[in-house]
């Protein structure tokens, strides 16, 4: 039987279906039910309803039999186009690795274009939506040494080293904890990551306080104070010297301090929403203050490190203080109306059973954490590191940014618990006066100061919309500006790169919307970060000699060297 004959095609891909396609098939199936206006699969009865237009479903039977007959007509020419992880040439070249590539593909198209069909209200079809994307991803041929082509050529041509290699790195990533992405062993913290010249001159239990050494001859009377998610390392903002947004502002005349949280271990377990922001987010804007001599500071919040500053401006504000001049959001929510996609973990049921599970005490798992963000694009973040790592025998090549990305951060359980319900479930931190924060009626309309609001494009962590949405809580003068790409890869975008875009609307406006912010914006070439300098240096007074000695006096001396212990930690 040759490969250019009707049967061996009807052989192949019956042998493909009895191996690999009967998930698929009882999934088709599983939605059948539809076409007679049935709907999906029965649901317990608290599950909301759930259906697919019979007119919608029969059509897309029709056109997927339709793409069907045409493939397997196709023969030995079935090779797949148009996605990277069969791009190889050996996919195309091993005819039943192409039928499997090019069914998947096919069935996979169906699924998703289902998955769009539904009819439910708009959470239930974002997870419907979710679930079937993790399922298509795992499902892929690639991901699996039968059928993936290109790692088998790769076993042949390296006499099974590849397998070898693979094998290696799989014992290695399960030692510890997590797949890799890069070759971490090429990054050392405070060697050839997160290496600006400070000194660490204040801590506590949550956080130690960096402040860098002045590279200009002079800097600004008002401190410029980074508070960085705690939910990750704070060395994002300080990964190599050339896309380093703490170097980079320190290079503009600000004398910078940054937030370096500890990592959370179980004598940490009880600390709650409102430790943070007494004991770390307040307190750091107290001692940024005493040190500098300045009466305010310019802050800086990037992501959860944004909504921890919002909220403690407004437990300050609501006691009558006002000791932070300007404010930067880098990627934050303050309204959690639109969280995207992250939106599908969150109901009443999932925040209780956390409630439950560590509301009064424990750890979330940096590693746990993590991985949930992964899945979020399961194709880009793990998959691929599958395949490389344990299929293909790879080392992933050295990144700085991933290396980041894997160094895990836990999360004390009462703060995550609260975090949860009052922001992502009940969105609570917009409302004025419903919260309760260290003694305080939390109501963001009180911080009166400039804000400098930016959102990623692509952001699927913080969609746009979202970050656009701080623009219509705070009452003060504010502008927003949007990079290109994602939620780190839009932030970390330094100017000498001269990559990417941001857009700025020139007339200033901030309509309701997003949309129509969008409409009458402007495309700027390159970083945004020479925009933001240029705004920050209005805000942060006039000059003064740089200081030769970090800290101040005998309250806030040297305790080490930057970046510190607290970075250091491992979850």
């Amino acid at each position: 039987m040759t490969q250019d004959t009707p049967e061996f095609w009807a052989q192949a891909a019956q042998q493909f279906q009895q191996a690999y396609g009967d998930s698929w098939l009882k999934l088709f199936q599983s939605f059948q039910g539809a076409q007679a206006g049935q709907g999906m699969p029965a649901l317990a009865a608290t599950e909301p309803a759930v259906s697919i237009p019979p007119d919608k479903l029969q059509a897309l039977q029709q056109k997927y039999v339709q793409d069907l007959a045409q493939l397997m007509q196709q023969g030995a020419g079935a090779a797949p186009t148009g996605d990277r992880r069969f791009a190889a040439p050996a996919w195309g070249e091993n005819p039943l690795a192409a039928m499997a590539a090019s069914t998947y593909l096919l069935n996979a198209r169906l699924l998703m274009e289902m998955a769009d069909a539904v009819q439910a209200d708009p959470k239930t079809r974002a997870r419907i939506r979710f679930g079937v994307e993790q399922w298509v991803a795992a499902s892929a041929p690639s991901n699996y040494l039968a059928f993936n082509a290109e790692a088998q050529k790769k076993a042949i041509d390296s006499k099974g080293e590849s397998i070898a290699r693979g094998l290696q790195n799989m014992l290695h990533d399960l030692s510890q904890g997590h797949v890799s992405m890069t070759d971490e062993s090429q990054f050392e913290v405070g060697r050839n990551v997160a290496t600006s010249e400070g000194a660490v001159v204040y801590e506590n239990e949550l956080f130690q306080l960096i402040e860098y050494k002045p590279l200009t001859a002079q800097v600004y009377e008002r401190p410029l104070l980074l508070v960085p998610p705690c939910i990750n390392k704070y060395y994002i903002l300080d990964l190599q010297p050339e896309n380093s947004l703490i170097r980079y502002a320190v290079a503009q005349g600000h004398r910078t301090f940054v937030v370096s949280w500890r990592n959370p271990d179980e004598s940490l377990g009880h600390t709650t929403w409102d430790d943070y922001i007494e004991d770390a987010v307040i307190q750091a804007i107290h001692v940024a203050r005493e040190i500098s001599g300045a009466e305010q500071i310019n802050a800086l919040g990037f992501c959860v490190g944004g909504t921890l500053l919002g909220t403690a401006l407004a437990v300050l504000a609501a006691r009558g203080e006002k000791p932070v001049h300007s404010l930067t959001l880098l990627t934050t929510f303050l309204d959690f109306s639109d969280t995207g996609i992250l939106d599908v973990f969150i109901d009443e049921n999932s925040v209780r059973m956390r409630e439950q599970q560590m509301g009064q005490g424990g750890l979330m798992s940096g590693r746990d954490l993590g991985s949930t963000f992964s899945f979020l694009r399961p194709n880009d973040l793990v998959w691929n590191y599958v395949v490389g790592n344990y299929l293909k025998g790879e080392t992933p090549p050295p990144f700085d940014l991933l290396y980041w990305n894997s160094d895990s951060t836990n999360l004390p359980g009462p703060f995550y618990a609260w975090y949860l319900r009052n922001t992502y479930l009940e969105n609570n931190l917009v409302k004025p006066g419903k919260l309760t924060v260290c003694g305080e009626k939390v109501d963001l309309r009180k911080v009166d100061l400039p804000v400098y609001i930016y959102g990623s494009r692509e952001d699927h962590i913080v969609p746009i919309p979202g970050a656009y949405a701080s623009t219509q809580v705070l009452p003060g003068k504010k502008r927003f500006v949007m990079g290109a790409s994602g939620h780190i890869a839009g932030v970390i975008n330094p100017p000498e790169k001269k990559k990417r875009s941001h857009w700025i609307r020139a007339d200033g406006k901030l309509p309701k919307g997003f949309d129509d912010w969008f409409e009458g914006a402007q495309e700027h070439g390159g970083s945004w970060w020479t925009d933001w300098s240029a705004w920050l240096g209005q805000q942060a007074g006039k000059q003064l000699a740089a200081p030769k000695k970090y800290g101040k006096g005998s309250k806030y001396k040297v305790i080490e060297a930057a970046p510190g212990r607290y970075v250091k930690q491992k979850a």
